[in-house]
């Protein structure tokens, strides 16, 4: 029987890593943050008041073994002047399977068997919720995308409201051999999967090691000149009694003109492999050259290396 492998996270990050653990025989079961509200989504949740899609879709399309054209109709996002501007076909497939089911959960799954999923994608909550930020400069930020654009350095994020974790993500967490958090925006994709109180109990009970895929890049405003273990740390700040057992981080070398490009134009730089720090955290430590760059010259984690990675250590475990 295939190990039972739990992936948290949301955004591109999560998708991408997601894509490469598919091509490895896992159960794979996919806990996706529902608190963006930006473009597409945003509108979709204050018309509906449903949680987040976008990032579902995305995952949806990561885990998918269908024809490439029902992936890309999936991603495809009108450019009209009518009221369907900037939405993507996916976005509105999830919200009129959510209305007709009756939940997000059952919407996804409804929509999972369309798309032949290589794992299970469930919501962390069916809640609308929205992220907070309290900034080291005293402001009160309301919104992820606000929180994005604040660009100021953030003390800790919360729920406006307190959330409820859906069941089949507290019972995802306890069959898992192996909780992994995905590379992301760590204030706004990851840690808003550890601001319910029971998905960090389920943690805690867990017996499966965590896992973290640490980022490449920093994220301008929330992860400003942070080292590998300065993404644990906050991390593990958290986990409640728990903490990171294995990072995986990149100690391939970035090119100066994709450091350049990244510097100038999304106030990036690259995530310092500070190997001296790791003594001070009980945990193992993955390094390996994960860099690829796309035929858009974007820079991304080889996810097929992160794939081979996680399901060697299960493997061996």
């Amino acid at each position: 029987m295939n190990k039972k492998v739990v992936v948290l996270g949301g955004g591109t990050g999560m998708s991408n890593l997601l894509s490469g653990l598919k091509q490895y025989p896992l159960d794979i079961t996919a806990i996706v943050t529902v608190c963006d509200d930006g473009k597409s989504t945003g509108i979709l949740r204050e018309e509906f008041n449903i949680p987040a899609v976008g990032d579902i879709r995305r995952v949806l399309v990561a885990l998918s073994e269908t024809e490439p054209l029902v992936m890309e109709l999936f991603n495809y996002r009108f450019n009209t002047t009518s009221d369907l501007d900037g939405h993507t076909v996916g976005n509105l497939l999830l919200t009129a399977s959510s209305e007709i089911t009756g939940n997000l959960s059952d919407g996804i799954e409804a929509l999972g068997k369309v798309l032949n999923l290589k794992g299970k994608v469930v919501p962390l909550t069916e809640d609308n919720v929205v992220l907070m930020a309290d900034l080291e400069d005293g402001r009160v930020i309301e919104g992820e995308h606000n929180i994005t654009q604040a660009k100021g350095k953030i003390k800790k994020v919360y729920y406006k409201e307190p959330a409820i974790a859906t069941k089949s993500a507290l019972k995802a967490i306890k069959e898992a051999d192996l909780i992994v958090f995905s590379m992301g925006s760590l204030f706004t994709s990851i840690i808003p999967n550890l601001l319910i109180d029971e998905i960090v109990k389920a943690i805690e009970n867990s017996k499966s090691k965590i896992m973290y895929v640490c980022n490449m890049m920093t994220q301008p405003g929330e992860t400003d000149n942070f080292t590998v273990t300065d993404h644990v740390k906050k991390l593990n700040e958290y986990l409640g009694n728990r903490h990171v057992d294995i990072v995986l981080a990149n100690t391939g070398e970035i090119n100066q003109h994709m450091q350049k490009f990244y510097e100038v134009n999304e106030q990036k730089d690259p995530v310092k492999f500070d190997e001296a720090n790791f003594k001070d955290f009980n945990m193992s430590v993955i390094g390996d050259d994960f860099t690829f760059v796309t035929k858009n010259n974007l820079l991304r984690h080889n996810n097929i290396k992160l794939g081979f990675h996680i399901f060697y250590y299960l493997l061996n475990k």
